[in-house]
């Protein structure tokens, strides 16, 4: 049977209305998937020294009174069918992707996934005074993981939608599908007022020490970037919730970049009588520019590093760094499994 798009906004509206006055929430409701397993779950209870066995999970609710597990135990098995997309793009909008993955398995599989890929493109700038050296990463790691875990813990998870990560040159977006809790405003969130779609989620996530308190989370996000100019920005609409984080370096890079133009387009020769002639650079493809990038921030890079950051095949990566090589860009250090490549110096 075939509904009209009049018909399918009604069936939703009417779908939400029995939730709101029933008082059922997803996460209790019966699985229909009864063949679950927790290996990852069980590893990472283990790795916080939490019991996890068939008395925790009923404490937890993972299994109900009938000894059938519920939505909850879906979400933290290895068979959740709710995933996290993210998206690294090269600029400030969608015009060039440079990376994309959508991640799969137990919440608590997502969880370390995600912010490990994350954590790969949060660069760290480096600035020197005299002899003091600050390092000063594109995102607070703070900020960078309550914002992930506010993602996973207060999503919608009755919708089949994935949730969403975009990474820009500029800013990190993260889309929650489900808007605020019915009768919360986004000025009681930022008062720390927390009303938990996901009750028994977020007491998972509290027994295994991931978060401390309902309703500190924002707080947290918003003291991370306490003392920079650049502020996280809040967006909401009836479906979404979507935190914004500014690259604290963003600006610096574009400071720089802009100094150093004319620089970087052309090489000055010096001539026989002192005379300075102009020879353009030979252009280097998107992938070089990355792997020099790279390996200026971090001083070497592998042939793993380049085979994670261009997301290309081994073959691929090896004969990139190779040209490089070739070229003068890059020079090969140590030998087998120790091999790193570092920057020319010219």
């Amino acid at each position: 049977m075939l509904f009209r798009e009049s018909e399918v906004v009604e069936l939703e509206a009417i779908r939400r209305m029995i939730k709101e006055t029933d008082g059922d929430r997803f996460e209790s409701m019966r699985c229909l998937n009864q063949e679950l397993t927790f290996e990852d779950a069980q590893k990472e209870f283990a790795l916080r020294m939490v019991e996890f066995g068939p008395q925790q999970m009923r404490s937890l609710k993972l299994i109900d009174q009938d000894n059938l597990y519920s939505n909850l135990g879906q979400l933290l098995s290895d068979q959740c069918v709710h995933t996290v997309k993210v998206a690294v793009f090269q600029g400030t909008d969608q015009t060039i992707f440079r990376d994309r993955r959508e991640f799969t398995g137990s919440l608590l599989r997502q969880m370390n996934e995600v912010y490990d890929f994350i954590d790969f493109y949060n660069q760290t700038r480096a600035t020197i005074n005299k002899l003091v050296r600050t390092d000063v990463r594109d995102y607070p790691e703070l900020a960078i993981r309550e914002t992930l875990l506010n993602l996973l813990v207060h999503r919608d998870y009755s919708f089949s939608a994935s949730a969403i990560i975009n990474i820009y040159r500029d800013r990190i977006e993260f889309v929650s599908i489900g808007g605020l809790v019915p009768g919360i405003e986004l000025e009681d969130i930022m008062a720390g007022i927390s009303v938990c779609r996901n009750q028994d989620l977020a007491n998972v996530f509290y027994r295994l020490h991931l978060i401390e308190a309902y309703g500190t989370g924002m707080g947290k996000i918003m003291k991370a970037y306490e003392n920079l100019a650049e502020k996280p920005i809040i967006e909401t609409t009836k479906n979404t919730f979507k935190i914004i984080l500014p690259n604290v370096n963003a600006k610096h890079e574009y400071e720089y970049e802009y100094k150093n133009r004319n620089r970087n387009n052309y090489n000055i020769i010096a001539e026989p009588q002192l005379v300075y002639s102009v020879k353009p650079k030979k252009k280097l493809s998107d992938a070089e520019e990355r792997i020099l990038e790279y390996a200026r921030i971090y001083g070497a890079i592998t042939r793993k590093d380049a085979i994670r950051l261009l997301g290309v095949s081994t073959s691929t990566a090896s004969r990139i760094i190779q040209k490089m090589v070739k070229n003068n860009l890059l020079m090969q250090n140590g030998k087998a499994r120790n091999t790193h490549y570092t920057i020319v110096n010219h």
